[in-house]
């Protein structure tokens, strides 16, 4: 049986895992934009940041296997697809997202340098890193979150204490559903099936002894630990960004917007080492995100050490690419891609997490090509192309929000089961 310690060190690898710096920008600014409907966005922005994304991990810890083992119900092609497409959305949107925050954190405040220039250095050191898989970045690790932690608590606790409860307008039409939205953009759902493959692999190293259920058990528990704190940081950054939508002027900017209320809470010296922190933070996501991509084209094609190289260089490119646009673009550019491929994310997710007995290969399939073609709308909507389907989303629920998909996916699942019963009881 593992111990409380072994526990809260698998729980704070898990939680540092996910927190990546640039998830750090996105729930200031909808606090910023919610009102007095803070918490129904918090609530909603943690459904799709943090339950979906921990029960991520609580479907690792029955699999205990890697991102290839979540679709592979449905077809070991499909899963193999999944994946390479998986690993080319993280290289070509978070990965370069790292680079953006860092410039506009911390490079522009300070130097009058053009984001194409940092860009190249950000990733040019990526490669160095990625190639050499030092040690260094793991010692870092270790010290830079629970130093961002801390400064995160500080700010949220100045805020609350200091700042009062006057709210200001709502800027949503649906703010629980925009707040889900919005948490697709943390890719934390991804990360899920990401990092938690790294997990697996950690615990077997330490512990090749262990049972299976130990390890189950061991997974489920710091999961959960991990997902009260990332509960407690997001939704004590929108109540701090709703409680100073009077400080500061309604076209700031998500990276703008940290900035300035680490500087209202902490002062310009805080500030300056929080924006320290959170580029070093953005760097070790950027290098874990590379080298991960880089593995797995690697075990694809049999220990290739060629393959490794080739990767690497064209994430890092990709990510030089796509590194020098603004946050704000690559979010809207992130959209469409996120738009089909989270909702068959969330769905692999649930269909690995609920027992064997309802989740057959039969039920895979149905489901999951059920809500591949209700994405379509969304994500048609999403590249501006709504005309061609508006006809069609008028008549399915949900489809104005963005979620189509959500309850063809629900009455497929039930029906199947329906059906596989019947046929079992003859």
């Amino acid at each position: 049986m593992y111990k409380t310690k072994e526990t809260l060190v698998t729980a704070f690898a898990l939680f540092s895992l996910f927190f990546g710096a640039g998830n750090l920008i996105l729930p200031p600014l909808l606090g910023f934009q919610s009102g007095h409907l803070w918490w129904l966005v918090a609530l909603g922005f943690c459904v799709s940041a943090v339950l979906i994304p921990i029960l991520g991990i609580l479907a690792h810890a029955k699999l205990q296997g890697t991102i290839f083992d979540f679709g592979k119900k449905v077809s070991p092609s499909f899963s193999l697809v999944y994946s390479f497409l998986i690993y080319f959305i993280s290289i070509s949107l978070p990965s370069p997202r790292t680079a953006s925050v860092t410039h506009e954190i911390a490079i522009q405040p300070f130097f009058d340098t053009p984001p194409i220039l940092t860009s190249v250095i950000y990733f040019v050191l990526v490669l160095v890193f990625v190639l050499n898989r030092s040690k260094i970045l793991n010692i870092i690790g270790k010290i830079l979150t629970p130093a961002i932690i801390i400064i995160l608590l500080l700010i949220i606790g100045i805020t609350v204490s200091y700042w009062d409860f006057d709210f200001g307008p709502v800027a949503f039409n649906s703010p629980f559903t925009d707040g889900i939205l919005e948490g697709y953009q943390t890719f934390d759902a991804i990360g899920a099936i990401v990092v938690g493959g790294v997990i697996i692999i950690s615990i077997n190293l330490k512990n090749k002894e262990a049972s299976y259920e130990e390890k189950k058990g061991l997974i489920r528990r710091a999961g959960w630990i991990a997902g009260l704190g990332l509960l407690l940081i997001y939704a004590g950054l929108i109540i701090s960004g709703a409680l100073m939508h009077n400080d500061f002027d309604n076209t700031i900017s998500r990276t703008g917007l940290l900035n300035g209320i680490s500087t209202k809470t902490l002062g310009n010296t805080a500030n300056l080492f929080l924006s320290i922190l959170v580029s070093l933070a953005c760097f070790t996501t950027a290098v874990g995100i590379v080298t991960g991509t880089a593995d797995f084209v690697k075990h694809r094609f049999k220990n290739s050490q060629k393959a490794y190289l080739v990767t690497a260089i064209l994430g890092c490119t990709l990510g030089v690419v796509m590194g020098q646009f603004n946050v704000g673009y690559i979010i809207v550019v992130a959209i469409p891609a996120l738009k089909f491929i989270y909702p068959i994310t969330i769905i692999l997710i649930l269909l690995n997490v609920v027992p064997d007995t309802y989740a057959s290969p039969q039920v895979f399939k149905a489901v999951v090509l059920t809500t591949i073609i209700f994405s379509i709308p969304d994500f048609f909507e999403s590249i501006g192309l709504q005309s061609q389907l508006q006809s069609v989303q008028h008549y399915i629920p949900l489809s104005k929000f963005g979620m189509g998909w959500v309850l063809p996916a629900l009455i497929t699942f039930l029906g199947m089961n329906t059906l596989m019963n019947f046929k079992t009881e003859k």
